[in-house]
């Protein structure tokens, strides 16, 4: 976090400032499938003869995807990315615009026929969006509901409108607001709404802004409206049926009964019934016209989640928390049940006599639904009458006279991949352990992007302490699995605190001590690509170094290269090291923003060379382009020598030393041996293979060299000996090729002490761990045969 002066103040006083942040996502192979639940399902019906229908269908994995359906079969047609966090809904309107909702606060425009560009991002929610409502036959109306209780009306048309500003400004803000990454619009005159669609337009210089239905105190969860979009109704936490006039914002009743959430609402046509599906496991059917309840039905034995109905609205179909499927005749009060899942079920969507079922799981299933001809279905039997009160059915069910499902299997179904719902990162901070719904643990290897081992179903835990390494190296990324794959996070300057030697990384053709950056080297990869793009797309306006034209407006850039430290390297070739080659196969996603506009994500192939500081954080571009590096910590320990107790041997150095984390000890033998004064220097190595003296490849460096440059007393008669040394801490040998950081972190500490200064988890500092070493009684021991033993303390 670094800290920069407030704006308009005076006093030159300092504010921490948070800067953005960065993420890739990674997928596992096939990424035309989803990888988290799906939260919406949308049918659109072909237009014509000989055309497929699209199924549409939103997920927790944060995309969309367009599915080409046949008799039977599916086909991924495109991918709707842009998302950060989970689709919650997705509607359908005008016949090609797509519009979905998502807990990332937005709500995005896309046209549904298109390869998956998003057209526009409305950020006019403060909190998660949960819910979407469409008119069928006014094409411009869509409500959007969510947490803290907004519910926003839209007018489509002009939202979609583009602003009247200058070129410029409308340049920026198009670049922004438009998925942050797709071309900004034409710059014409706000539209605005026609007295057709009867809702006023609340226009100010920032641009269009929705009609707001204010009236609800908490979660909104359900929205639905009629056809002609004259009549939305909302529910949520505070168990209530709102009723609105989406024109002007207005409520017109309220409407209680359910004792807890309402999770889904079906309006008719006409707007004269609705249905309410409640976390209190009934089904309620409401006449708007009487303000009031007409039918209760207690058909589930938990939480309502999802209703659709026959065309003739005569029969309505439902399934939630228990995992059930059931259609209802809503005159006669039977009920049957059609189907049971392994999971819950979060939508339904009707498509002929078939309905589409999606549920926490990555699969979406379609099942027969007779929906033209219900009575099929019921005379196969089976069938119950639903009761009044919730407790009936639940106690039928506890009596063992649940139904019998009408159906055992789908007729047909669209896989997904299992979600992840398990990971640690393993001490080497480049492997990640995880493991997916189905139970199969895989290895990660995230500097690549990619599965390098899959163990199958076997012991997480287990398989996590086989791959246990006594290693230290700072903690320069986070990671998650909310969205049921494997996001990597990065931020400044943290990111950048992890250092490995090229030949531990089997990078070919580098010195023995030549350093690499883990941060740098994996955005190099992740954005080889970006680079690329750009340098074909400017030519000779991207200079030698890879220097960004920066556009119009300089200023952001130039500030932000006041703030960057140069790394020490000249060198910006910009090649990828094989550790850091990211797939073309199977490429991740990015999550960021910039300076304008919200959080957007795409796949790395999919970027064109257009993207700048406008959409990309500057200490990125810093990183990719320049070849440069924030202020780091933490990169050296710090520590001193001393002669162990009771010896009279003494070493040249008293003062207090300083070297990179990852020098190896036998380096540091090497410096021990350098400080020991001998007649004649030492072969290059010994019989028992130790170390020469030398510390290339990290340097120790002292501010000062105690001692008086004296030779060890006796040691004259034995200046031909060659010295065996050896490191200890606690009393156990150090292997020669472990860090200095993982000397502290690992082997001078016990488990506890390992938990409480997050060694697992990475630790803040070197110099601290050898503190704590020290506080322990640790001692570094450096023993010499025929010389008796001489151990040197970390303090």
């Amino acid at each position: 976090m670094h800290r920069v002066g407030s704006a308009g103040n005076t006093s030159n006083s300092v504010r921490p400032r948070k800067e953005k942040k960065f993420t890739y996502v990674l997928t596992d192979l096939d990424d035309t499938k989803h990888c988290g639940g799906i939260n919406c399902l949308a049918v659109l019906k072909s237009s014509g003869p000989g055309r497929s229908d699209y199924l549409f269908t939103g997920s927790r994995d944060g995309t969309l995807k367009r599915w080409v359906l046949g008799e039977d079969v599916s086909t991924c047609s495109a991918t709707f990315e842009s998302h950060v966090d989970w689709v919650n809904d997705a509607v359908l309107t005008g016949g090609d615009t797509l519009v979905s909702c998502s807990s990332d606060t937005t709500v995005k425009i896309w046209n549904c026929l298109s390869d998956g560009k998003c057209t526009r991002t409305l950020r006019q929610h403060s909190d998660y969006v949960t819910c979407l409502a469409a008119a069928e036959f006014n094409s411009n109306i869509v409500a959007s509901g969510g947490l803290g209780g907004e519910v926003f009306i839209w007018d489509l048309e002009a939202a979609l409108a583009p602003l009247s500003k200058s070129n410029d400004s409308a340049e920026d803000d198009g670049a922004a607001s438009v998925n942050g990454l797709v071309s900004s619009l034409t710059n014409t005159s706000m539209r605005p709404i026609g007295s057709s669609n009867n809702i006023s337009l609340l226009a100010t210089h920032q641009g269009y802004t929705p009609i707001s239905a204010k009236g609800h105190k908490e979660s909104v969860y359900a929205l639905a409206t009629n056809d002609r979009g004259t009549l939305l109704v909302s529910g949520g936490t505070e168990k209530v049926v709102r009723v609105w006039d989406p024109r002007t914002g207005s409520k017109n009743m309220k409407l209680r009964g359910h004792t807890d959430n309402i999770r889904t609402l079906l309006l008719d046509s006409t707007g004269r019934f609705c249905l309410s599906g409640s976390s209190d496991s009934m089904i309620r059917l409401w006449d708007l016209g009487q303000q009031r309840c007409v039918h209760s039905y207690a058909v589930h034995t938990d939480s309502v989640w999802a209703l659709a109905s026959t065309p003739a609205f005569s029969h309505v179909y439902s399934g939630g928390r228990d995992s059930s499927l059931y259609m209802t005749d809503l005159e006669t009060r039977e009920s049957v049940l059609l189907c049971t899942k392994e999971h819950p079920i979060l939508r339904l969507a009707l498509h002929d006599n078939s309905i589409w079922v999606a549920t926490t799981d990555s699969s979406v299933d379609r099942w027969p639904s007779e929906a033209h001809n219900p009575v099929k279905v019921f005379q196969r039997g089976g069938s119950f009458l639903a009761g009044n009160l919730s407790f009936s059915r639940a106690k039928a069910s506890l009596e063992g006279s649940a139904p019998v499902p009408v159906y055992r299997e789908p007729s047909f179904s669209i896989p997904g991949t299992p979600a992840l719902v398990q990971h640690e990162i393993l001490n080497n901070r480049r492997h990640v352990l995880t493991k997916d719904t189905t139970g199969s643990v895989k290895l990660w290897e995230i500097t690549k992007g990619m599965v390098i081992e899959n163990y199958g179903k076997v012991s997480f835990n287990k398989k996590k302490e086989e791959l246990f390494e006594m290693v230290s190296i700072p903690a320069w990324y986070t990671v998650d699995t909310r969205l049921g794959s494997l996001s990597v996070h990065l931020e400044t300057p943290q990111c950048f605190s992890a250092e490995m030697y090229s030949t531990d990384l089997n990078i070919m053709g580098k010195p023995e001590d030549d350093k690499v950056n883990l941060a740098r080297e994996t955005l190099n990869g992740l954005l080889s690509h970006w680079l690329t793009k750009r340098r074909q797309r400017f030519g000779s306006q991207a200079s030698a170094n890879g220097e960004i034209p920066s556009g119009k407006d300089t200023s952001t850039m130039t500030f932000a290269l006041s703030r960057i430290e140069g790394d020490g390297s000249g060198e910006n070739d910009h090649v990828v090291y094989p550790p850091f080659e990211f797939s073309a196969a199977s490429p991740p996603s990015i999550v960021t923003e910039g300076s304008q506009g919200g959080p957007w994500r795409k796949k790395i192939t999919d970027l064109d060379g257009t993207e700048d500081e406008k959409v990309f954080p500057w200490w990125l571009l810093d990183c990719v382009s320049h070849n440069r590096l924030p202020p780091r910590e933490n990169t050296k320990c710090s520590f001193y020598l001393h002669p162990c107790e009771g010896s009279t041997v003494q070493i040249l150095t008293q003062g207090k030393l300083s070297a990179p984390r990852i020098l190896r000890i036998h380096k540091v033998v090497n410096y021990v041996m350098e400080k020991m004064v001998l007649d004649k220097p030492l072969d290059s190595t010994n019989a028992d293979g130790a170390f020469a003296p030398g510390i290339t490849g990290g340097q120790i460096s002292h501010p000062a060299v105690g001692g008086d440059g004296s030779f060890w007393s006796g040691l004259k008669s034995r200046q031909k000996v060659k010295p065996s040394i050896e490191i200890l801490c606690n009393n156990q040998v150090l292997p020669p090729d472990i860090s200095l950081a993982t000397s502290g972190a690992g082997q001078v500490m016990d488990d506890n002490l390992k938990d409480q200064i997050g060694y697992v988890c990475g630790v803040t500092s070197a110099c601290n761990i050898l503190k704590i070493a020290h506080s322990s009684g640790t001692l570094l021991a450096v023993i010499m045969p025929e010389l008796g033993g001489c151990s040197f303390g970390i303090s």
